[in-house]
């Protein structure tokens, strides 16, 4: 398929009059064809009116037309074949194996959420039938379900170019909910996200759905976000990135005449506790583990450990002598882009600066980005609020916290986290417990012996957490239970059948 430089506002795709982006060659910087122009506040308009005018028709089309348009679009990825993953590598650097997999993720997550639709569970009916006789009032007859919010702004991410962008999980989980969709693309990879874009249109298209189910849009700096967050027809958002990014579009959104509900993905460290026995026994194959989960993807997952506490000193000095010549053996790709690999050296230059223990290095990237790692005791951890906070690439500090007792209170000063695990034996288990109970009230996902990277796209899965983690710990970002950001309730109340949504019908009066 041919690049074309174009923003797509429904079926069709214009140029663009604001200022022009391009995407770059992380390894080599050499810029690639073809020129971008952003939208023009004129066309962002058109685009969330299309949308708008969409959803009064599409809602009301049911399960099987949603699960149909989803399936439809994972077929048009597919289609697009090796030259989508060609052009993502060119702009990511990353390798065809963990493009393959992301595309394989991206088309498979819509078609559990067409799964979900064609089924109704998403729906969630409740019927409470109608007593007439009770006293001292009657009950009158009620039914309840869930309705698609109205359009929705996606905002495309820089680590995941597919599974978390153009057609990804918020993508899927708006269409699954009848709502529309309003991308904005990632500057990062704006290639990536035409073709893509273009396999949505397709889709569109061949289902016979309005043209404003969705629409893709670029621009070169942070107005365009800003637009589309205010715009009156934008009813959601679905956000992945940085924290000061979710908490910018957030204080947007709250001051608008009619507030609406930004759901962001920013910032977690992913805690993980090493308990005694676990150390004493396995000090080696966790360290091991340890160099592996912080560096894959080069530490660009949001589910990257970046924070480890040791709970013991029996095996302490051999996890940390292990986990030195992991790093030092284990190199890394370059990273997605060069302001990425900027921000993510003077980062660790920074805390290499103010660090007085042990810092690890492993062998630089292609970009000059090496995995780091320092490690500190409990004081110094403590004393300093700047460990507590991400470092976005192959980063990470381990803390030698001594026993489970002195963690109690270095955790009262960690955030909101997606993830956080614990390494333990069966004789570490009481132990665990009351730290396993606090981390409930931390964490979305908790994990005994098992690393975070890696999130299974399924009924069960959380990929959420309190605050900075995400902006509603109430929501997941993946899996089906993504699909709750995007609807709300309706009750409706002694209505005759022929007043009600054809799904809510035949709901719960069997």
């Amino acid at each position: 398929m041919e690049l074309r430089g174009e923003i797509l506002i429904g079926l069709r795709g214009e140029r663009g009059p604001e200022a022009a982006l391009q995407g770059v060659d992380p390894i080599g910087g050499g810029v690639l064809l073809p020129v971008y122009g952003g939208a023009s506040r004129a066309q962002l308009d058109r685009a969330c009116e299309l949308a708008w005018d969409a959803w009064a028709v599409w809602r009301a089309r049911g399960g099987a037309a949603h699960a149909a348009l989803l399936e439809a679009i994972a077929e048009e990825i597919e289609v697009l074949g090796d030259a989508l993953l060609e052009r993502a590598g060119l702009e990511t650097a990353l390798d065809e194996t963990r493009l393959r997999g992301e595309r394989a993720r991206t088309t498979a997550q819509l078609r559990l959420f067409a799964q979900l639709v064609r089924e109704g569970r998403h729906l969630e009916h409740r019927y409470d039938a109608a007593l007439p006789q009770r006293t001292p009032l009657p009950r009158p007859e009620l039914r309840m379900g869930q309705v698609g919010v109205g359009p929705v702004a996606v905002f495309g991410a820089s680590n995941f170019p597919l599974a978390f962008s153009v057609a990804g999980g918020d993508t899927a989980a708006a269409l699954a909910a009848g709502c529309p969709v309003v991308v904005k693309a990632h500057n990062a990879h704006p290639g990536t996200s035409e073709l893509v874009g273009r396999a949505v249109q397709a889709a569109v298209r061949s289902c016979g759905a309005p043209e404003g189910m969705f629409s893709l849009l670029y621009g070169a700096d942070e107005r365009i976000g800003a637009w589309l967050v205010e715009h009156p027809r934008i009813q959601a958002v679905g956000f992945t990135g940085s924290r000061a990014g979710g908490d910018a579009l957030a204080r947007i959104a709250a001051a608008r005449s009619r507030p609406i509900p930004v759901f962001a993905e920013m910032s977690s460290v992913n805690p993980v506790f090493v308990f005694p026995h676990a150390l004493r026994n396995r000090s080696d194959a966790i360290a091991a583990g340890f160099a592996q989960s912080m560096t894959q993807g080069s530490g660009q997952f949001c589910t990257k450990p970046g924070l480890l506490f040791l709970l013991g000193d029996a095996g302490a000095d051999t996890f940390v002598d292990a986990l030195q010549t992991q790093i030092r053996e284990r190199a890394t790709a370059p990273l997605l882009s060069a302001r990425i690999a900027e921000r993510f050296r003077a980062a660790a230059a920074a805390a290499a600066a103010r660090s007085s223990t042990r810092h690890i290095v492993g062998q630089a990237a292609g970009d000059g980005s090496a995995p780091q790692v320092f490690v500190l005791d409990a004081r110094e951890f403590a004393a300093d609020p700047l460990w507590h906070d991400e470092m976005f690439g192959p980063g990470a500090v381990v803390v030698r916290a001594g026993n489970p007792d002195a963690v109690q209170p270095l955790l009262e000063a960690l955030a909101g986290q997606l993830t956080a695990s614990v390494f333990v034996e069966p004789e570490d288990y009481a132990a665990a417990a009351p730290l396993v109970r606090q981390l409930e009230t931390m964490a979305g996902r908790l994990l005994m012996n098992g690393w975070p990277t890696g999130v299974e796209v399924c009924d069960s899965m959380v990929h959420g957490g309190p605050y900075p983690a995400t902006s509603d710990a109430r929501f997941s970002s993946v899996g089906t239970l993504a699909i709750r950001r995007f609807v709300r309730p309706v009750c409706y109340q002694n209505m005759a059948g022929e007043l009600l949504p054809d799904w809510l019908r035949e709901a719960g009066t069997a």
